[in-house]
């Protein structure tokens, strides 16, 4: 298959399963998902709670954020008790940034010739000194640790859009996983050679694929 385009989701389930990859992407064969959906509409409702609501100081309006988006989402009860910490720890999130930022920007970066990267990054944050910190909301279980960032094709994929978009060296993008439930923020830094090399393997994904 000659494909132009590629995003992390498609390599890591190229990656995970081939023949997966081409019932999906190929054949485009219905989906029947059996996995967590309750976790998966609860962190999509957070992620769009957290986008409408960068810039907000107050919990007052988050809480009516959050009610506004819930009709839209479908999670059993059990995590309702988690949305307010959720809010909580965002609002004191925000407090720490000097800017609001941008939320769920959309690249699409040419790599190689005819061949091309996108995805969706939750939040870009300028600092005062013009380093800029990439984050990606997470609402699972389960927190990565630094080492594992330092393996994460995804963060790696933000960093170098940063890097490209904004024309800022690598070694002033920060990116970080942020666990609203636990209020926990794990960040690292790549060199350019691990972004470097990161992009090499994308490529040699998508010659694989074709």
């Amino acid at each position: 298959m000659f494909i132009n385009t590629i995003s992390n989701s498609k390599r890591d389930t190229f990656n995970q399963c081939k023949l997966k990859y081409r019932y999906k992407y190929v054949d485009r064969l219905k989906e029947y998902d059996i996995s967590n959906t309750d976790a998966l509409h609860f962190g999509s409702y957070i992620h769009k709670i957290f986008e409408d609501g960068a810039g907000t100081r107050e919990l007052s309006e988050l809480t009516r954020l959050a009610e506004e988006h819930k009709v839209n989402y479908k999670f059993s009860s059990s995590y309702n008790s988690k949305i307010e910490p959720c809010l909580k720890n965002f609002l004191r999130l925000n407090a720490s940034f000097p800017e609001v930022g941008t939320s769920e920007l959309h690249f699409d970066l040419e790599i190689a010739e005819n061949i091309t990267i996108n995805g969706y990054i939750d939040r870009i944050i300028e600092g005062k000194d013009g380093g800029y910190l990439v984050i990606d909301y997470k609402t699972g279980k389960r927190q990565k640790s630094k080492v594992e960032l330092y393996q994460d094709p995804q963060l790696k994929g933000y960093v170098y859009a940063v890097h490209k978009l904004h024309n800022v060296p690598l070694n002033k993008i920060t990116a970080a996983h942020y666990y609203p439930v636990t209020d926990t923020f794990v960040n690292v830094k790549y060199t350019a050679n691990q972004i470097h090399a990161h992009i090499k393997s994308v490529i040699d994904d998508v010659w694989k694929i074709r």
